[in-house]
This record gives C-alpha cells, structure tokens and sequence, in this order.
C-alpha cells in the first residue's frame, strides 16, 4: 500500500482519547500484509502465528511510512510489532542507523533489541541497546562498527549523538515506546534535542497503552497528519486477567498476607509491586529473613545488577520479584501470571501497566490489591475508570493461575 493512499486521521472525538482513524484495514494474517520472506520467517520462528488486534491494524501503516498514534493495552504485541516494522523497513547494505527506538526505561529498550534480534534472525539485523548504566565505550565500538537499529533511553541516545558517535543522518523511523510515560516525565528536553539532529523527512510512531488528550497535543509539533490506532478507555480492561482484592486492616499487616500467599507466588512466577525504592529493600529484606526466596529490582540498583537480576527472573531461576514501577511498563516474561499490588498505585494509569506484566498476549492472569480501608476509595475509583470488577479474593485462586 503506498503512502500516500492512506486515508487521513479522523479528529473525531470519544471520551478523554481520539477515535481509530477512518479507513484502517484489519489485515488478519501476517502473510498477507506484503513482508519479507525473511521477516515472515522469524516472527513465525519467535512464537506468533496470528497479528494480534494493535498489529493487524497498525504494522501496514508503519511499513508503508505514515507516522501512527497506537495504542493498546500491555501484553498485545506492541514490542514485537515494533521489531518486526524496524525489521522490515531496514537496509541491511547500508551500515548506517536507520532506525532508532526510544524507551523510558533502560529494561525496556534491552528487551527490544532482545525481540529485533529473534525476529531478524534471518537476516543480517545489526541491533544495539544504548542505555545508561553500561559502557559508553561499547557503544562507540558497537555503533562504529556499523549498526542499523538502535534501541536506547533518551539520557544514552543523546549523549551519544552529541559526541557524534552516533549519526543519525540515514535515520527514517522513530518509534517512542511507552510515549505518554516519556512525555509526562523528565525525557520530554531530551527528546525534543534529539528530534533536532534526525532528519526533515523522518517518520514518527508513538506507542502506549494509555495516551492522554495532552500527549495527543504535544505529538502534533513532530508528526505528519499521523494515523491515528487508538482504544477507548473502557476497552483498556485487560481480558483474562481476574483481579481481585485483600482488605488488610492495618499496613503492617500486609506482610502476614503476603506470607500466607508465598506458596500460591511461587506456581509460576509473580511479581510484587511496591510504590518506593525504600519499601522493596524493606520487603525484600524482611521476606529473605523469614526464609522466602524472593529477588528484588529498583532504579538505584547498579544496571549490572539489574541486568544479572533480570536475566535470573526470565530464566525461571528465580521465581518472585518485588520491585517498584520501573518494571511496570512493557516489560514482558511469559511465565508471569500473577501480580500483586503490595501497594495501590499512586498513578490510576500505572495500574493498567502493573497488570499487564501477567496474562501476557492472551494467556491468563491473576492480580491480587492489598488494600486498607484509606485505599477503598482507589480502588473504585480503579474500577470505574476502567470499566473493570475486582472482587474480594476467593479461596480457590491457586486454581485461576
């Protein structure tokens, strides 16, 4: 499909985000959608045999060069359709960066190096993760020796163009991951320094799970006309995933709970979400001295330690990590299929991330709120935005994971 016949964006307006633009086409097969043989190959190869809903409406576009607004819930294939689009629309006879991925958290841009990787397997993909924390002379080594994509954190992309190590003058896509969670947080003067160095004909993509009317306001001064693939608010409740709650009376009270339900953690794998650094050292601290086994990850962490720990927690080596949200957007292991919320997020948008860290892409999930009677308020408040029901936690719920 040529560019230029993509239909124009629909400004029509439902609820707080914008309607799917007019004229989208549903293509419900990968092969259908006109990609290499060798891209076919390793999206097949990687696990996937049908798009999901957000690819088979968004990666025709992306391919054919529009700039797009997706946005979909966690655990729907964003990542991968990310990768496969860079995959796709790269020159691997040219040694040069032609696309460059902008994630919030340093995890996150590690993991879609991981998946361009797998999906280009086929082909001759030179892939890069620069983000903050490794070594800056890797990253010269790597990028001088000739890379075609680039997944990295804002503060690492920019140091790096600005010792003009990494050029960007061949660069045509820019896909910013998690783009609400960029633009709202202190990523916003990096980006806009970077936009400065790439070219005037780039191609822009956003994608988020949620994507509030300001973002929507702040994309208009780097996008073209883009197409917009966005799902209402009260679409955002993740399928198959049941959530339920715990009325836990006092604070101190928690860990009792979180102790009675270790054995039920440890079925397959889950993940415990704390609001502060200092409550997951506290937690982990105080399960370790009970004899539970559990592993913890947090943003002061050294990035080699964070890299060992995550690397553990993929493997199955370790099978419960208590973390804050730096590990609630985007980040995808399959085994996860229970989350619980040792504290309700302070963010009602936050909470849509956390849950979707289980049932990822269509598998089934559990998500357990610890909440004290000050929280009763949240917690509705939760439900209602999200159109969703989360009822008190049953005996039997070893059994839903």
């Amino acid at each position: 499909m040529a560019a230029a016949t993509m239909p124009r964006a629909s400004t029509s307006r439902r609820g707080r985000g914008m309607a799917t633009s007019r004229g989208v086409e549903v293509v419900t097969s990968f092969e259908e959608m006109g990609l290499r043989e060798e891209v076919l190959r390793g999206i097949f190869e990687y696990g996937y045999e049908n798009p999901s809903a957000i690819q088979q409406r968004a990666i025709l576009p992306i391919i054919s060069g529009r700039d797009i607004i997706a946005q979909a819930q966690s655990g729907t294939g964003k990542t991968s359709m990310i990768s496969l689009a860079a995959c796709q629309m790269v020159d691997t006879t040219v040694r040069e960066v032609q696309a460059l991925i902008l994630s919030p958290a340093r995890e996150l841009a590690s993991q879609t190096e991981r998946v361009i990787q797998a999906i280009g397997q086929f082909m001759s993909i030179r892939v890069h993760a620069c983000v903050g924390g490794n070594s800056v002379g890797e990253d010269i080594r790597k990028l001088e020796h000739g890379v075609h994509v680039v997944s990295g954190t804002p503060g690492r992309v920019c140091d790096l163009i600005n010792r003009r190590t990494l050029r960007t003058r061949a660069i045509k896509l820019l896909v910013l991951d998690e783009a609400d969670d960029m633009l709202e947080r202190g990523f916003k003067s990096q980006i806009y320094d970077i936009y400065r160095y790439l070219p005037p004909d780039l191609q822009v993509v956003l994608i988020s799970a949620t994507m509030p009317a300001e973002i929507l306001e702040i994309t208009s001064k780097f996008m073209t006309d883009p197409v917009r693939i966005l799902v209402k608010r009260d679409e955002l409740t993740l399928e198959g995933i049941k959530q339920f709650f715990i009325a836990v009376e006092k604070e101190e009270w928690k860990f009792d709970t979180l102790c009675d339900l270790y054995d039920t953690l440890t079925i397959t794998q889950a993940v415990i979400f704390c609001n502060t650094k200092i409550k997951v050292d506290w937690l982990t601290e105080r399960m370790r001295r009970n004899n539970f086994t559990v592993s913890s990850m947090h943003g002061d962490m050294p990035q080699k330690e964070r890299n060992a720990i995550m690397a553990d927690f993929r493997s199955g080596a370790t099978r419960v990590l208590i973390t804050t949200d730096i590990w609630a957007r985007g980040l995808d292991v399959q085994q996860v299929s229970l989350v619980i919320n040792y504290d309700l997020p302070s963010d009602r948008e936050l909470y849509i991330h956390r849950m979707g860290r289980s049932g990822r892409f269509g598998r089934k999930g559990v998500a357990i709120n610890f909440v004290r009677e000050i929280d009763i308020t949240i917690l509705r408040d939760i439900e209602q935005f999200y159109s969703a029901q989360i009822d008190e936690m049953p005996m039997n719920v070893a059994d839903l994971i």
